[in-house]
């Protein structure tokens, strides 16, 4: 059997830089999803639901295809989320929140075999230690990176990492987006060579 070809169900810049760093062939797509969170919702729940809903999403389109989705959701120690600040003044609020603290990033992954309905789920947590942040420092962050469209009000690949004291968890990925150390074992679990299909698709180049 040929091996199924890949669907990154997300519009997000973010993510398809991040999976384009494994070489793997893929195509991407917008899912259009309900993100609300459900009343009393945890976190771990909310982001894989919403990762397998994204990947369902697209079934139609790609029938034939391994879908993979993913969403992520940010905590404070006393469990409220942390979502997209879509604007300068939200993103001023969260990051005020999270100085000093200790934010848990949980990124929930999906891979969906959208020929039989089978679906994988995986949820990567990741905490970010803020150091004690200035309202100058605030400002001055979000005026030169504008995050706007990223959980937390901050980029990791960018100035964000100034905004940290420290760093724990298993894959650095996944505060981006998209965790790729559990994506290439979960593939790997249904037969899917990431060095070969990387190898193959370089070749072809």
């Amino acid at each position: 059997m040929p091996t199924p070809r890949l669907v990154l169900a997300s519009s997000s810049k973010y993510r398809r830089r991040l999976l384009e760093t494994l070489g793997l062939p893929f195509v991407h797509a917008s899912p259009d999803i309900d993100e609300t969170p459900r009343p009393n919702e945890p976190a771990q729940t909310l982001t894989m639901r919403l990762a397998q809903a994204k990947a369902r999403a697209l079934t139609e389109r790609f029938p034939d295809h391994w879908i993979i989705g993913s969403d992520q959701v940010a905590t404070l120690s006393d469990g409220s989320l942390l979502s997209k600040p879509g604007t300068h003044r939200r993103a001023v609020e969260q990051l005020s929140r999270c100085s000093g603290q200790c934010v848990t990033f949980h990124t929930g992954l999906a891979l969906l075999d959208a020929a039989t309905g089978v679906c994988v789920r995986h949820c990567e947590p990741f905490e970010v230690h803020f150091r004690e942040l200035t309202p100058q420092a605030i400002e001055r962050y979000l005026r030169t990176e504008q995050p706007y469209d990223c959980a937390g009000s901050f980029k990791m690949e960018g100035l964000g990492i100034a905004l940290f004291a420290a760093l724990q968890g298993r894959d650095p990925n996944s505060l981006i987006g998209l965790p790729l150390i559990a994506l290439t074992s979960l593939l790997s679990n249904w037969k899917y060579d990431v060095l070969e299909q990387a190898y193959r698709n370089s070749s072809r180049d």
